[in-house]
């Protein structure tokens, strides 16, 4: 009849949930999340505010700066230099150079030119002259030597690039080179100003060699010339210039 009571299985069927089971889901809903664990989706609503704060890690910044959050000060700005606009622009844009990270290191010493080895130039004023090699500079170019008395030519520096290493040695035990270095060698720059005077100007006559340099000559000369006056037409050798005619080729010879 209508009056009759339906059974429990049938209520749970026709949607309906029991006190006990409802209370449980309120329960579970309630539960706080422990620290340390990820919180399910469901149950991160939940989460207090003490219990969030722990979770940002915020009392572990505070704890470490005495109690109070560290003040990060904003960097100081430097003041813009004032660029003066051009008078005048280009018609092109001008290519501008990179700035290069490699760092220069002196070249290596040929193996075939030692302290004391006759050497043919191959460039610059002296070129087809032989003179003596001392040794190598801190810049990677060598030191040589004419001596002056009997080629010319003074101590000055060459790229060994320009130059061809023959089998000619000359005794050098004693010469002193200590003392000379690239700034012994290095030129003093003048700056020059632009006007109408200095362009309508004669030219400025040349530097003459001081006398400490002329004494530098004459101390590392002296050594060598004995030397070369030991052996047997080698004056001649290092005064004589070398030169090549037809069907010669340089790779092919033996100096």
């Amino acid at each position: 009849t209508s009056t009759q009571k339906m059974p429990a299985t049938t209520a749970r069927k026709t949607g309906k949930r029991s006190v006990g089971k409802a209370k449980k889901v309120v329960r579970k809903v309630l539960v706080r999340t422990k620290i340390g664990k990820k919180a399910p989706h469901n149950e991160s609503a939940t989460v207090g505010r003490s219990a969030s704060y722990k979770r940002s890690g915020k009392w572990a910044v505070k704890a470490k700066n005495k109690g109070k959050f560290p003040v990060i000060k904003a960097a100081a700005k430097k003041p813009e230099a004032k660029t003066k606009a051009p008078r005048f622009y280009a018609s092109e844009d001008t290519p501008k150079p990179f700035a290069r990270r490699d760092v220069k290191k002196p070249c290596k010493l040929r193996a075939s030119i030692t302290p004391g080895t006759v050497v043919i130039l191959l460039a610059g004023r002296f070129r087809g002259k032989r003179c003596v090699f001392l040794k190598q500079l801190s810049s990677g170019l060598l030191m040589v030597t004419g001596p002056y008395k009997v080629n010319g030519i003074p101590i000055r520096r060459v790229n060994q690039a320009f130059v061809i290493a023959t089998s000619t040695k000359v005794d050098i035990t004693g010469v002193d080179t200590a003392k000379f270095d690239d700034a012994y060698f290095a030129k003093k720059v003048v700056k020059k100003t632009k006007n109408a005077d200095d362009f309508f100007a004669a030219d400025s006559k040349k530097e003459e060699l001081s006398p400490a340099r002329k004494a530098d000559q004459k101390t590392v000369d002296a050594k060598i010339l004995a030397a070369v006056k030991k052996q047997e037409m080698l004056k001649a050798y290092l005064n004589s210039r070398f030169s090549l005619s037809k069907g010669q080729n340089p790779h092919a010879m033996v100096f």
